[in-house]
């Protein structure tokens, strides 16, 4: 036991000792990797914080508000109960400096935003759209935090961040969206901190998880069914195990192989382990239907368990709301944290809405004597940990629709992975719509190019991805729906004809079903889906072509392959019977043969079989040659008996001849449709058209030509029109048939006629409003009276139905009447104007003089002068 306990303090000395190193070198290590570089385009120029211009920003930014200060100085006395109570953790990151130089605390600096962009409503198009927008800025020191928080406006105005920019702004655009996140405030390995991807694989190549299939349980039963005796050959069978254990055996050699390179693709020791400093954004399940907690990584837009192990440790967390420090063990990283906020054991909160006080230092002496103004001091921070947060002081976050369609800092994004790099594009950046590039390469070098996969939008041709594979040059072209030949897919290594081309179409838009077509030099094989004539299969073979005779002006010829076999084959028709439905037909045209294969009847192995002969249908003196039976072989599953009547394989014969021809030209019309599609195919990548939505103004330069000639045409129709339309005299001067003068008795009528008419229809509008408040009145009279000879019968569901509706009835006629107040107080005023300007009409003015005319308004009391 001695031995034992002299071993392990010799090993604690040891750790000692290691632990006073590693403190030791920490200093030089923070100065040798604070120069470490993040994984940014080496393109992108460093950029100085220092020279931007803060005199245009709101005061909220230059200035603290009285809440503002309250909770600073609530911050400071939480900071120094932390440190009092945990001294062997770091500071907490609370208040840092903003872009104007003022302490914030972190919360305020949080700001609630819903964008108006549909991809912006999920959290993996926020992610995606800030690990995009966004340039990576690395810590200054990498194991401490920062010393200043910018706004989220002015990250996006600038473009670049490190990683607490990059999760105050994602965090603001997920709890704006409706999520319950967080920003987190932690550790992670050098890899994630250092946005350094070269070992991870690309999310592009992953392959989705397979959910393993739970087998089938056996159940034991004593009077089971005895198994059919073995029958399988023990030659057969040893020589299969043999074969079986050569794979296993090379199996695992590769898989040895496949390890040793993995060990060596292992990321070099990292010294500053577990120290580096990383924000990222912590998602709670919940709200918005999440099912599980997880973690977003803001410098990819990845979305990772809580259980993952780049994520070392958690110091605290926080949102618009309040601030949480973590108080669990974080010596198994992240795994073994519960993220229940609500817990104050694993989390300390910082304002807490109840009355308990705060924690005293640990002071016996001092807590029994307390004085007075302690007890003082104690309420008010009482009530400081009891208030709420003060509002966010950035400003609105906005981003425009150029912005957002841009994305990528000067619209293009490099990301590096094992084995792979991903390019990506702003739309329209691109002449030929490419938005998206992965080039996958055979070595960690990427000097090998393997394979290419390219992502296009807004083409015309509506092609959506194209795949190219680097060792066979075989070119792989994906299409949307709506391709003008109803294209799905094209394989092929040349766009010229007479080479091997697979292509797929949408069946559901094309009449015949057709579905792939496969076809090379010397043959042409479709496939259809749906037809009503049970067609699922055409095989077609060429024979050699004969002397070629090029066309001025095409690359096609005048003579075209012959056709040497066309197969068919069927689905099964189950309205017919097995032996008259054909499963395949074969017409050997070379060798006017025709042959014919039935579906097998149920409990038969074979199937009945007809093989036809053609022959010349007159013989060399013209006498018409009569159907034999040596023309026609038949067989009939399940009886020996022979056809004797030939009629019906007579007229079937005819039928299948006519049905020859008929094929001959829905080939001829294949390869002209081959043809086609090759000559549009190729039209379409020499000169690649974008299409521009009618809604985008800036770029659809055609549809803001037709509003300018469109507006141009209506300013230069609306003077007319204006006067037109504003000349308040026109019905009365056709009523005296007025041209270019009156006389003072013309104008006299018609000022009389235009003021009766007014006063009339201000009389009528007046009339209208009475009307409609009397009978107002005279309805919630009624009310009342139900009210009163029911009230005792009444539920209180009903009681309190009746009241709404009665609150109702009484704001409807206080609205009436002050309406029937105002027409009374505004109808002399209106009145009086119109007569000031008869007064001054130019057509009037010298025949009316300085006449005046009385007015009187009273409703429904006529026409009162």
């Amino acid at each position: 036991m001695e031995v034992l306990e002299e071993k392990e303090e010799e090993e604690q000395r040891e750790e000692e000792l290691k632990a006073l190193e590693i403190s030791a070198k920490l200093p030089d290590l923070e100065t040798k990797l604070s120069m470490e570089q993040i994984c940014i385009p080496s393109d992108v120029p460093d950029f100085d914080w220092s020279s931007i211009d803060t005199s245009q920003l709101p005061s909220s930014y230059k200035t603290n508000s009285l809440k503002e200060k309250k909770l600073l100085h609530i911050a400071d006395h939480f900071l120094q109960q932390y440190a009092h109570l945990c001294p062997d953790r770091k500071p907490l990151f609370l208040h840092p400096v903003n872009e104007c130089g003022v302490e914030k605390f972190v919360s305020t600096t949080v700001r609630p935003t819903l964008l108006p962009y549909t991809e912006l409503y999920h959290w993996d198009g926020c992610a995606s759209f800030v690990s995009d927008y966004l340039t990576v800025e690395p810590l200054k020191s990498p194991i401490t935090p920062p010393s200043s928080l910018y706004s989220p406006t002015t990250i996006l105005k600038y473009q670049r961040g490190n990683c607490f920019d990059f999760s105050v702004l994602l965090c603001s655009m997920l709890i704006g969206a409706g999520y319950d996140a967080y920003c987190v405030h932690g550790y992670a390995t050098r890899e994630i901190c250092t946005l350094d991807e070269t070992l991870e694989l690309c999310p592009l190549l992953r392959k989705p998880q397979e959910v393993p299939k739970e087998g089938m349980k056996k159940s034991s039963n004593k009077y089971r069914v005895k198994p059919p005796p073995d029958l399988h050959s023990k030659f057969e069978l040893q020589q299969e195990a043999k074969k079986k254990a050569e794979t296993e055996a090379a199996q695992k050699n590769k898989e040895r192989e496949q390890e040793k390179v993995m060990e060596l693709e292992k990321p070099r020791r990292d010294p500053l382990y577990g120290l580096r400093v990383h924000a990222w954004v912590l998602v709670l399940s919940g709200k918005r239907a999440v099912p599980e907690t997880f973690f977003i990584n803001p410098f990819t837009g990845n979305s990772h368990s809580t259980m993952d192990e780049h994520f070392l440790g958690i110091e605290s967390v926080w949102n618009h709301r309040n601030y949480w420090v973590n108080m669990q063990d974080c010596w198994n990283g992240c795994k073994d944290l519960i993220f229940d906020l609500g817990d104050a054991i694993r989390w300390e909160i910082m304002l807490s809405g109840s009355n308990k006080p705060l924690q005293l230092l640990p002071d016996a002496e001092e807590e029994k004597e307390l004085s007075d103004r302690d007890m003082d001091d104690m309420q008010e921070k009482e009530e400081d940990m009891s208030f709420d947060m003060p509002p966010s002081w950035v400003a609105p976050i906005q981003i425009s629709p150029r912005e957002f369609e841009t994305r990528c800092s000067q619209g293009r994004k490099v990301i590096l992975y094992r084995k792979a790099k991903l390019e990506k594009w702003a739309p329209y950046l691109n002449g030929n719509g490419l938005v998206k590039r992965l080039t996958i390469y055979a070595d960690l070098d990427c000097t090998e190019v393997v394979e290419v996969r390219e992502w296009f939008k807004n083409r015309e041709d509506m092609l959506d991805m194209r795949e190219v594979n680097k060792q066979t040059q075989l070119t792989t072209d994906y299409f949307s729906p709506g391709h003008l030949l109803n294209l799905k897919a094209h394989t092929y290594m040349s766009l010229e004809p007479e080479t091997e081309h697979t292509m797929e179409f949408y069946n559901e838009a094309r009449v015949d079903g057709l579905q792939k077509r496969v076809e090379n030099a010397n043959e042409m094989t479709e496939y259809f889906v749906g037809r009503d004539d049970f067609l699922r299969v055409r095989h077609m073979e060429f024979g050699k072509r004969g002397k070629k005779i090029h066309l001025a002006g095409t690359r096609t010829d005048i003579n075209s392959q012959p056709i040497v076999q066309i197969k068919e084959r069927f689905h099964r028709n189950l309205e017919k019977p097995a032996d008259e439905d054909v499963a395949e037909r074969i017409f050997l045209i070379t060798e006017e043969t025709i042959h014919l294969t039935y579906h097998l009847k149920d409990k038969y192995i074979t199937a009945s079989k007809k093989d036809f002969f053609k022959a010349s249908e007159r013989d060399r003196k013209g006498n018409e040659i009569v159907m034999t039976p040596e023309m026609c072989i038949t067989y009939q599953a399940g009886s020996s008996e022979k056809e004797k009547k030939l009629l019906h394989l007579y007229k079937l014969l005819q039928e299948l001849t006519e049905e020859e021809k008929r094929l001959k030209q829905q080939v001829r019309q294949s390869e002209a449709e081959v043809l086609n599609i090759l000559k549009i195919r190729e039209n379409e990548e020499t000169a690649v058209k974008l299409s521009v939505s009618i809604y985008n103004r800036e770029r659809n330069e055609k549809r803001r030509q037709q509003n300018e000639a469109m507006k141009n045409a209506m300013e230069d129709e609306l003077p007319g029109q204006e006067e037109q339309d504003l000349d308040y005299l026109a019905p009365f001067l056709i009523q005296i048939g007025y041209r270019e003068k009156m006389t003072k008795g013309q104008a006299l009528r018609v000022r009389d006629n235009c003021l009766t008419d007014f006063k009339r229809r201000l009389i009528d509008k007046a009339n209208i409003i009475q009307a409609r408040f009397e009978k107002a009145v005279e309805e919630l009279q009624k009310k009342d009276q139900w009210f009163q000879e029911k009230k005792n019968q009444l539920s209180a569901e009903e009681e309190d139905d009746f009241l709404a509706r009665y609150s109702e009835t009484m704001f409807h006629i206080h609205i009436l009447a002050l309406r029937l107040n105002r027409e009374k107080q505004t109808a002399p005023q209106k009145y009086l104007a119109l007569e000031e300007k008869l007064r001054k009409d130019p057509r009037l003015a010298e025949h009316l003089g300085h006449a005046r005319f009385l007015y009187s308004f009273t409703p429904d009391t006529g026409n009162q002068c």
